[in-house]
């Protein structure tokens, strides 16, 4: 990986270089190394970097160019998706079951071996979602948790993180509800991070990297809403 930025956990998170630098192959790969603390983490989201790796892997931030975003009044509801909101039972919650979304966002999925969510990594985000910057959005079946996301919430912005699903929609229903909030709270702005077809199929939109760390800059430091169930 020449070229690529090495960093020691004893390193300030300002260590992390100018989102400039990232690789254009593997796409956004900024730097290897650092620490999974809060203050990293809260760094990193301000200027557009996250974490994503493997377990075994170093820690590795990243800063794609193209980035995928989703402006809350674009969220396209396909007919199946309404069928799901109506029919099927399901109730939404907020920051209910924060540790219970986590980890079934790491567990086993088909065709994926292994996890990104590290227990490191798993601790630094219940960690902030103590802090209050960390949220999950859940969807219940009666008792039973089916589905969610979680992310972390900075000024006027979300970053998604991850979603799971046991359920038909469960964790498009639970990402629904994260949108009807971000109208309620005058959240415009929801990073997904890689652009794929999926996500474009519910609205995400590519952004060139300069516009998104623009966009980023009038967000994350105006004063945050009340997330709250």
């Amino acid at each position: 990986m020449s070229g690529i930025t090495w960093l020691q956990p004893t390193d300030p998170p300002a260590a992390l270089p100018a989102t400039s630098r990232a690789l254009r192959e593997p796409n956004g790969l900024l730097a290897v190394g650092g620490a999974l603390t809060p203050d990293w983490l809260i760094h990193a989201y301000r200027h557009g970097i996250f974490p994503w790796f493997s377990s075994g892997q170093p820690i590795l931030w990243w800063a794609p160019d193209p980035r995928a975003v989703l402006a809350p009044a674009e969220f396209h509801i396909s007919r199946s998706l309404a069928r799901s909101l109506r029919r099927r039972g399901y109730q939404t919650r907020i920051d209910t079951a924060f540790v219970a979304v986590i980890d079934a966002c790491a567990g086993p999925r088909a065709g994926m071996p292994g996890t990104w969510i590290t227990d490191e990594m798993r601790n630094a985000y219940v960690e902030l979602h103590r802090r209050g910057l960390a949220h999950s959005i859940e969807t219940w079946r009666e008792d039973s948790l089916v589905g969610g996301l979680y992310g972390v919430a900075l000024g006027r912005a979300f970053f998604g993180e991850s979603m799971f699903s046991r359920a038909t929609d469960a964790s498009k229903v639970a990402l629904a509800r994260l949108v009807q909030e971000c109208l309620r709270l005058e959240v415009p702005l929801i990073d997904c991070q890689l652009p794929s077809p999926h996500l474009a199929s519910l609205g995400s939109k590519d952004m060139a990297r300069s516009d998104f760390e623009a966009r980023l800059a009038t967000l994350v430091d105006r004063q945050p809403p009340l997330w709250r169930e």
